[in-house]
C-alpha cells in the first residue's frame, strides 16, 4: 500500500502544480477554487491511512477509498491494475 500511497501524493503534488500554473497563465481562479481545497482532502487522507494501525475499524473502509482516489490517474503509466478496488 505505500507504492499507491507514494503515487498518488505524487499526482496530487504534479496537479497542485499544474493548477498554479493555469491560475498564473489563465486567471483561473474558479478551477483552483474548486479542486485545490479536493487535493488537499485527498492528501490528507493518504497522511491519516500511513499512521493508521491496520486494527483501526477506519482501515479497510479508508484503504478502499484510496484505491478509488487512485483510479482517477489509471491512465498514468506509473498505475498499477493491481491497485483498483
Amino acid at each position: 500500500m505505500d507504492d499507491l500511497l507514494k503515487f498518488l501524493r505524487t499526482r496530487i503534488e504534479e496537479d497542485n502544480h499544474a493548477y498554479a500554473y493555469v491560475a498564473q497563465t489563465f486567471g483561473g481562479e474558479a478551477l483552483l477554487d474548486s479542486h485545490l481545497p479536493m487535493l488537499d482532502l485527498i492528501d490528507m487522507l493518504a497522511r491519516d491511512y500511513k499512521v493508521m494501525d491496520s486494527t483501526d475499524v477506519r482501515h479497510a473502509g479508508l484503504t478502499y477509498t484510496i484505491r478509488v482516489l487512485a483510479q482517477s490517474y489509471a491512465e498514468h503509466p506509473a498505475y498499477q491494475q493491481k491497485w483498483r478496488p
